[in-house]
């Protein structure tokens, strides 16, 4: 099999996958007629795509592509693959499966490290009494009106649009349209339609605050997944005719990539003072911040992160509901609404193992930032991350490649 249509395969298999799993594929931006065909094809036979699955990881080492092409092709359909074994009924451990989509081994996080973050924050929080009871109440003082949510979205989105186009570059006619969503398991989502445009839905069942929804906006469009998007379909998928670029499969290493990128956005396109920054912005809303208070709750909470992914494995490691969302609440400091919230995007079928990525995601990505050779600036190596094909494995190496 010659590369282009290896490569023109592996994108109609990932079209596939969406059939039996709608959601599968979370953005398409090569040729429409491709779409349709596969549209009108009987839905697949898991167990047929999981032979043509294989089948094409057995023709990649033979292939003429190059080194960084085959190597991406790997690793997206070695989780392909186990998407594939799933739908066919096998049972496949949780750790595995986890590994298989996304190239990290999930563990449970140090509890003597989250004591100290709690510590920490108890250094650092007006007031006397419970942490969570304190922590709560300083997020009560900057929780966004609903009425002013898209007005706040839009607000923060200029801003960081400025600074992304000035940093990193963007496509002149790139435009994100941002609507108010209720009801939905996340916080946010970007939905990218092509040709450089994305449609960006925020949650207001979650009650934005001040000091979350910059991250937010980043995360899903300046510097992230929408400006992930727009210079890779520029870069890779137009510029350099990389059509397995063309589209974009949840549970697969892409997403880790993606969302460990999105994480770390806030922080590559306004870095140090981002709270005083975004401080500024809400007041002309007539919105309160406390902006450098905000930065340095974030810093700690840091090291809370890996709760996140304890409740996922303590989720589908057999323990019930309420050990789960009383896990959360301890350690994470998290009302009872939200981590009910959280784990119900645990439980759904195509997310349920999602999580690592924002945990491990972030964490492999801001180690990799922050190994950069001397001779790269901060938005040389973030720029990387836009417009490479980079994979987890890759960063693990060079990362070794520095000890």
């Amino acid at each position: 099999m010659d590369s282009a249509a290896l490569v023109a395969e592996y994108v109609r298999l990932g079209l596939r996958f969406d059939r039996l799993l709608p959601g599968f594929v979370d953005s398409y931006t090569g040729d429409p007629a491709v779409r349709r065909r596969v549209a009108d094809e009987p839905v697949p036979e898991p167990a047929r795509l999981l032979d043509d699955v294989r089948r094409l990881l057995a023709a990649l080492p033979g292939s003429d592509l190059a080194d960084e092409r085959r190597r991406f092709l790997v690793a997206q359909l070695t989780a392909l693959e186990c998407s594939a074994r799933k739908l066919s009924g096998a049972q496949v451990p949780f750790p595995a499966e986890v590994e298989a989509y996304f190239q990290v081994v999930p563990q449970l996080g140090d509890t003597d490290e989250y004591r100290q973050a709690h510590r920490e924050l108890a250094a650092l929080l007006p007031g006397r009494g419970r942490l969570a009871e304190r922590l709560a109440a300083v997020r009560r003082r900057d929780v966004i009106p609903a009425e002013r949510l898209d007005a706040s979205v839009r607000a923060l989105s200029s801003a960081l649009r400025d600074r992304v186009h000035r940093r990193f570059g963007l496509p002149v006619q790139e435009v994100v349209e941002y609507r108010i969503v209720t009801d939905k398991p996340w916080s946010g989502f970007n939905h990218y339609i092509g040709g450089f445009r994305s449609r960006v839905a925020v949650n207001a069942d979650v009650g934005h605050r001040a000091s979350n929804l910059p991250h937010l906006v980043a995360h899903e469009s300046y510097p992230g997944h929408h400006t992930e998007h727009c210079r890779k379909e520029a870069g890779l998928a137009r510029r350099h005719a990389l059509a397995e670029h063309t589209i974009f499969l949840v549970n697969t290493p892409q997403c880790l990539m993606a969302e460990g990128l999105a994480d770390l956005g806030l922080h590559a396109a306004v870095g140090p003072g981002w709270g005083p920054w975004a401080a500024e912005i809400f007041a002309d809303l007539g919105i309160a911040l406390d902006g450098e208070l905000a930065e340095r709750i974030e810093r700690v909470m840091v090291g809370l992160l890996p709760v996140r992914q304890d409740a996922l494995l303590m989720l589908h490691g057999g323990a019930d509901e309420a050990e789960v969302v009383a896990h959360l609440q301890r350690w994470l400091l998290m009302p009872e609404a939200r981590a009910r919230h959280l784990v119900e995007f645990m439980r759904d079928p195509l997310w349920r193992a999602y999580t690592t990525t924002y945990v491990e995601g972030y964490r492999l990505l801001r180690r990799w930032l922050e190994a950069r050779p001397a001779t790269a600036s901060s938005a040389d190596r973030y720029r990387r991350l836009l417009d490479e094909p980079l994979v987890p494995e890759v960063l693990r190496a060079e990362l070794a490649a520095r000890i």
